[in-house]
């Protein structure tokens, strides 16, 4: 039996002076029964309170694709901050990162810089509203976008997972904001029918992470870029997950269709409260001082952040191969799950894009695709699944709609480990009659 009273007795703390004992409610586990409660973290691990060291494939949500307190980002970090963590004034290190991220994503012809990846989003937004001169968004269900109120109708799978509902949002919000199947062209033409004249945007994951790993079919993005542009809406995309993680030029880099605007988050602070939105300059020049939409920021671009955005570039610049490595353990990771099911005779499909993996407990023939068919999933069995990998040392996501991160800290050994206490784990949960 382990021994957990250190982390017992930190989450009680927790829970008597913050709210809910969390500053995010997916950190209390409530779909697997309880939190963890980490002490310290180096490369592909974490230490939790009791002294267990565990395989992590949380990484954050995402934002650590080199994995935990990596020496090319956290070195020498006070002589970063003795130059001064904040000036309230421009600087030339985040021109320079402004400079390095439009070469990497030329649709970023201006950039704005905030600190995550949720007021990113509702900056983005803001602008489409103020260039447009509409009011209406159309997002989809199961898209995570933030926690902000039209961000949060109908997010689906992370908020969901946290047992998060619509209290505190106001019913006016949903006038505009326009709800669509994700994958699902018919009913974005259908909402366009109906509010087309009105809508300022439309708000897309190009690859979706937040309902588990979804991929958009052939031709759907291309036919929300053809849409846009036929209704004078704007087409934004929420790269906060794929951005760096699908490679230097994002998910737009790689698929070709390109946005009016595009919001940047986890991956770009390397651990560090960095995020971004930009795009076409005659679109953000709405923004003040040299339009009227404001948005600002008193830590915004702080000097302190974006230096750590610069080692983290300095590091995917000088190693090309460091994406496809991480890919080619994407591809172990993934396989070796297929092959682990298919011993149970489970048919749950494991999907893989990069450093990204992802399988539901859901019986199906083929990935889902959209947030109707994510739903499906079994939720007491992930649980379980959770459960039994922590009792092997492996740090899971406390929810089948997040995905399994790699970094550039996980080695094959790491990956075989990770196999071998799927196998034990599923063993179990047969015996007991729950697969």
């Amino acid at each position: 039996m382990l021994d957990l009273t250190r982390s017992a007795d930190v989450w009680r703390r927790a829970t008597s002076v913050l709210a809910g004992g969390v500053d995010s409610p997916v950190r209390a586990g409530k779909p697997v029964g309880g939190p963890v409660v980490v002490r310290e973290a180096a490369g592909a691990y974490v230490v939790d309170a009791d002294g267990r060291r565990l395989l992590d494939y949380l990484m954050a949500y995402g934002p650590l694709l080199l994995g935990h307190a990596h020496p090319a980002l956290t070195h020498n970090l006070d002589q970063a901050a003795a130059r001064g963590t904040l000036y309230g004034c421009t600087h030339e290190d985040e021109v320079r990162l402004a400079e390095r991220l439009r070469g990497h994503l030329p649709s970023l012809e201006r950039i704005r810089f905030t600190n995550s990846g949720t007021e990113s989003v509702m900056s983005a937004i803001r602008v489409a509203r103020g260039f447009t001169g509409r009011e209406a968004i159309l997002r989809f269900a199961g898209n995570y976008h933030g926690h902000f109120d039209q961000a949060l109708l109908n997010a689906g799978a992370s908020a969901g997972a946290a047992g998060a509902g619509p209290s505190g949002i106001p019913a006016g919000v949903a006038h505009d904001t326009i709800v669509c199947r994700y994958n699902d062209l018919d009913s974005v033409d259908a909402a366009l029918r109906e509010h087309g004249s009105r809508l300022a945007a439309i708000v897309v994951e190009p690859v979706v992470g937040n309902m588990g790993l979804v991929h958009p079919l052939p031709g759907f993005l291309e036919g929300l870029r053809e849409r846009t542009q036929r209704s004078g809406a704007l087409l934004i995309f929420d790269e906060v997950i794929t951005a760096f993680r699908l490679g230097l030029g994002g998910a737009q880099g790689r698929c070709g269709v390109i946005p009016d605007l595009t919001t940047l988050g986890k991956v770009l602070g390397g651990g560090f409260p960095l995020a971004a939105f930009g795009g076409r300059a005659e679109v953000m020049r709405v923004l003040a001082p040299e339009g009227t939409v404001f948005q600002g920021g008193t830590l915004s671009g702080n000097p302190f952040c974006v230096a750590i955005a610069h080692r983290l570039l300095d590091v995917l610049e000088g190693d090309p191969g460091l994406l496809a490595r991480m890919r080619a353990l994407g591809e172990r990771l993934a396989a070796g799950l297929r092959t682990v099911l298919a011993e149970f005779e489970l048919r749950y499909p494991v999907v893989q894009d990069e450093s990204i993996v992802d399988f539901m407990f859901r019986a199906a023939d083929r990935p889902h695709r959209n947030y109707d068919e994510a739903r499906q999933g079994d939720a007491a069995a992930y649980g379980s699944f959770y459960r039994e990998m922590l009792a092997e040392g492996v740090l899971l996501a406390p929810s089948q709609n997040e995905v399994m991160f790699l970094s550039s800290a996980h080695s094959a050994g790491d990956v075989d480990l990770t196999l071998d206490a799927a196998r034990a784990a599923l063993a179990r949960m047969r015996g007991r009659g729950e697969i």
